[in-house]
């Protein structure tokens, strides 16, 4: 009976299919947008940020709104909203903020689990680094990083820029798990990013009342047919594997039982 549970597990379909960077940036681009501020001062600045539902609620870092008298909001097709209205404010660490547009049908990203993040998992970025929009990055997960408050951060080692403070950092299920925020600036240092985790972000959105949209279900169940192929090959060597050891198994206990007792 566990031998049977086991070959069904093995021969199961994925239930989450694997994007290659240009999928996710095809994806999810249009879900990316740029924040323009006017600050109080009278400075301008941009930074970037990501629809996470349809009726315009918005996700960006803290620091792209501080000061803000002013914010729009520019898609990736060109079209610019009305005015953003600021929601909500991360505290300490999590450099996080929400903003709201009127808008319906607005296309948006799927939040994922930060929890299961681990160093050296592949990443993809989209951002608008020095009004670049749509800019699309790679790199790794470096490190998850305790930090003396006991939050965490993601180091990331994809490249970001000025302007692209809250860019979403996708996994490879097209998924934001987490969003970029910082470098560490000066000579000799590269790639030295950081993220805040994206459980940080749920967790500000539900105290705001909002609820995210769910994953369409034809999106969570239906791999693609690449990777449910490269499923049933590796099920299939497995399985061939462990039908090899039984045999040798049975075969053993076969010999032994018709083998003439010794004297």
């Amino acid at each position: 009976m566990k031998f049977l549970v086991l070959i069904l597990l093995l021969l199961s379909p994925v239930c989450y299919a694997q994007h290659d960077h240009a999928e996710i940036a095809a994806k999810n681009a249009p879900a990316v947008v740029a924040i323009n501020v006017a600050k109080n001062n009278g400075a301008t600045f941009t930074g970037t940020g990501f629809v996470v539902t349809p009726d315009g609620v918005i996700a960006t870092s803290r620091h792209v709104t501080d000061d803000a008298l002013f914010m729009n909001i520019t898609f990736n097709n060109g079209a610019i909203s009305g005015e953003a209205v600021p929601l909500a404010q991360g505290s300490g660490t999590q450099d996080l903020a929400l903003l709201k547009i009127q808008a319906k049908n607005l296309p948006y990203v799927t939040i994922g689990n930060s929890d299961y993040v681990v160093p050296g998992q592949e990443i993809t970025v989209i951002g608008n680094p020095r009004r670049l929009q749509n800019t699309v990055t790679s790199g790794l997960i470096s490190q998850v990083r305790q930090q003396p408050d006991g939050s965490v951060l993601h180091q990331i080692s994809a490249p970001i820029s000025p302007s692209s403070s809250g860019s979403p950092v996708f996994n490879d299920k097209a998924e934001v798990i987490s969003i970029a925020f910082g470098s560490y600036e000066g000579d000799g240092n590269q790639n030295l990013n950081f993220s805040v985790p994206s459980n940080y972000l749920r967790k500000l959105i539900s105290s705001q009342g909002i609820m995210l949209p769910r994953v369409a279900p034809k999106e969570a169940q239906q791999p693609s047919a690449n990777a449910l192929i490269n499923h049933i090959n590796r099920s299939w060597l497995i399985l061939k594997s462990l039908l090899a050891k039984v045999k040798t198994w049975w075969d053993k206990q076969h010999a032994a039982v018709s083998a003439p007792a010794k004297k």
